[in-house]
């Protein structure tokens, strides 16, 4: 039979090499494609167990509180246990006088974004609640009739109106959820033994929550005008009644140091962001809101706020003390629980 040559021209071997690279790269996209499928499922499973233990939540909430003007800063460089040694825990909850924590998400979020912070706290020994703002999380409201930052608010305003009388808590709320916890402080100083503002609106007097936003947008009024992530609800000749950014501009934004899981689980889980309670200029007294604790906790690689438009906030309306987390992006809850952990049991034990 003799043996059988096989003669290839150039032009064979590079239509070859043409094919073979695009079938490498076929293969490569489509386990690409798998793999971000599967951390969508699972970031799904995780949303739906979040949905199962929403009773253990009994909610979001944030706050935060006006007093002294002194500012103690720390910098927190990495995620330690603080109660390694087993033998802290006992004298830390005896000592402790407030210990329900109260987490408020921010725009967009939901209850569920804190579940690695609850866990966390739990195991502190603390007893963390989450709430879901009106239209946020599972709450079934829709978001384009969220008009006022009482609606928005409501959940968090219920659960403080139905607190005992001789029980106080530690409000924590993340970016605009700092605006809801202003509002209370205002209106429920006497429930509030301190707030946490965690990369939040922490504004003054007549501002508005979007005016924080606006230091990084360069102009509110151009946003306004020409951005293409507004929503409206009410249609095209009405004023914007939401926003939602891309999912793109979302991880570039909030998502720049987390980890890939959590990612795929803010991608299946957030929803629109009501416009009009963070429009809303908030009227803050010194009799009520400036009767209480703040504390502020800067993000230090933070691209929805930035670290400056943070120093900011601290320096014109200066808390009683600031904690920077550093490595952390805008949701340290997902990039550095453990550091966001550890600042909370230490403003926990502040007298």
């Amino acid at each position: 039979m003799g043996n059988r040559f096989i003669c290839m021209t150039k032009k064979d071997g590079r239509e070859n090499a043409s094919k073979s690279k695009r079938m490498a790269g076929g293969r490569s996209q489509r386990k690409m494609q798998a793999e971000e499928e599967l951390l969508h499922r699972q970031a799904l499973s995780m949303a739906i167990h979040q949905h199962q233990l929403s009773q253990r939540f009994e909610g979001s909430t944030s706050r935060r509180i006006g007093g002294s003007t002194s500012s103690r800063r720390r910098n927190l460089p990495n995620d330690i246990d603080p109660f390694s040694n087993a033998k802290q825990l006992p004298d830390f909850l005896e000592n402790l006088k407030t210990k329900r924590i109260v987490l408020i998400h921010g725009e967009g979020f939901g209850a569920w974004c804190w579940y690695k912070t609850i866990a966390l706290l739990e195991e502190s020994g603390l007893v963390p609640t989450a709430l879901d703002l009106t239209g946020s999380g599972i709450d079934l409201t829709d978001t384009n009739r969220v008009t006022t930052l009482e609606d928005y608010s409501k959940p968090l305003i219920e659960f403080l109106q139905n607190l005992p009388e001789d029980e106080k808590v530690i409000l924590v709320g993340h970016s605009s959820g700092g605006a809801c916890i202003s509002y209370t402080l205002e209106h429920f100083s006497k429930k509030i033994s301190k707030a946490v503002f965690l990369c939040a609106t922490m504004v003054s007097d007549g501002q508005r929550p979007f005016n924080v936003f606006a230091e990084e947008l360069g102009s509110s009024e151009l946003f306004m005008q020409e951005s293409k992530f507004l929503i409206y609800g009410n249609g095209k000749d009405n004023s914007p009644t939401g926003f939602m950014f891309e999912k793109q501009q979302l991880k570039g934004l909030y998502f720049n140091q987390s980890p890939a899981k959590d990612v795929a689980l803010a991608m299946v889980s957030m929803r629109p962001i009501p416009l009009g309670p963070i429009m809303e200029k908030l009227s803050l007294s010194p009799e009520n809101y400036g009767t209480g604790r703040r504390f502020f906790i800067q993000t230090l690689d933070d691209h929805a706020l930035s670290p400056d438009v943070q120093e900011k906030l601290v320096r014109e309306n200066p808390p009683e003390g600031v904690f920077k987390i550093k490595g952390s992006d805008h949701c340290p809850f997902f990039s550095k629980p453990q550091s966001l952990h550890k600042v909370l049991l230490e403003i926990a034990q502040i007298p």
